[in-house]
């Protein structure tokens, strides 16, 4: 199922795509279709979801034979627009990546030995093809991260790795913007990370159905049809069934939680001279399964 938040006819809806992914099925009336009412958002469709829920929704979808929306027709929004808390991010999260921030002002020379966690906020999230604001009075260093997110869709504490996944509703694409002078002037990374647009999300929320686990997916990062970015999630220093139990350790994972898994190398602030975003320029974050969210700087 791949699960997707989009304005049509000026209404912003929760929806699914056909098993062509040609079109739209809006969320109302698949549960229309079974007698229930439904006006929520993708959080609220979490609230509820189980196995029962997953096979009827399937089944209507294999048979549909109601009104179809053509995903062209439409203006796609982040999936999440509105996350029930800031993103969870991690920090240096590739080997290549810590790397190659190695030797710079403000970066410590090391490999992690332990998760690197960090708050996003995203208010709202933005959807592929939104602009991304160069915030030009406060920074001139604005950076592109492509990476895997995913999406909890069950409660829980102290999570065993071996039941991680049982935790996962599903997997999205995060480009997580940054202004690096901001991040290294405040010694931490929520205020340079957290400007208003610096939350790209979608284009789709993948269920976790859709996705082999263990999780390796190509991503790949492209400005204006450059590779930057190029790499595969099995390259995680730290790795999903890792992580969802050490940040469950004495917490509590919530339905809608978010977690922004790191990025590999390639960024801007890992080339030398410097490739910062600049006005105009066109990012591409694209991850297997997942699809591709596009983004311009204003």
């Amino acid at each position: 199922m791949y699960f997707l938040t989009y304005n049509y006819n000026k209404k912003t809806e929760p929806g699914l795509m056909d098993n062509d992914k040609n079109n739209i099925i809006p969320l109302k009336n698949i549960f229309n279709k079974l007698d229930l009412d439904f006006n929520g958002d993708l959080n609220s469709l979490i609230d509820i979801f189980n196995k029962d829920l997953f096979e009827q929704i399937s089944e209507i979808i294999k048979n549909w034979d109601g009104k179809l929306i053509p995903l062209d027709d439409v203006k796609l929004c982040a999936p999440i627009p509105y996350p029930k808390k800031n993103l969870i991010c991690l920090g240096k999260n590739y080997l290549d990546h810590a790397k190659e921030t190695m030797g710079l002002k403000g970066s410590e020379d090391n490999i992690p030995k332990y998760p690197i966690y960090f708050n996003k906020s995203a208010n709202p999230a933005i959807g592929d093809g939104d602009i991304i604001l160069n915030h030009r009075d406060i920074t001139n260093m604005i950076d592109y991260e492509v990476e895997l997110a995913i999406v909890i869709g069950k409660d829980g504490i102290n999570i065993p790795k071996e039941d991680a996944e049982d935790h996962i509703f599903g997997y999205t694409i995060v480009n997580d913007i940054s202004a690096r002078n901001i991040q290294r002037k405040h010694g931490q990374w929520f205020k340079g990370k957290s400007l208003e647009t610096f939350c790209p999300m979608g284009p789709f929320l993948v269920h976790k159905s859709q996705i082999p686990f263990p999780v390796e997916l190509n991503l790949i990062c492209k400005i204006n049809s450059e590779i930057r970015q190029d790499s595969n999630t099995k390259n995680l220093i730290f790795d999903i069934p890792y992580i969802i139990s050490d940040l469950s350790k004495g917490m509590y994972l919530r339905k809608g939680d978010i977690i922004a898994t790191g990025t590999p190398s390639g960024v801007g602030l890992g080339f030398k001279p410097f490739k910062f975003l600049k006005s105009g320029d066109l990012i591409e974050c694209t991850i297997e399964k997942i699809g591709t969210l596009s983004n311009k700087m204003a």
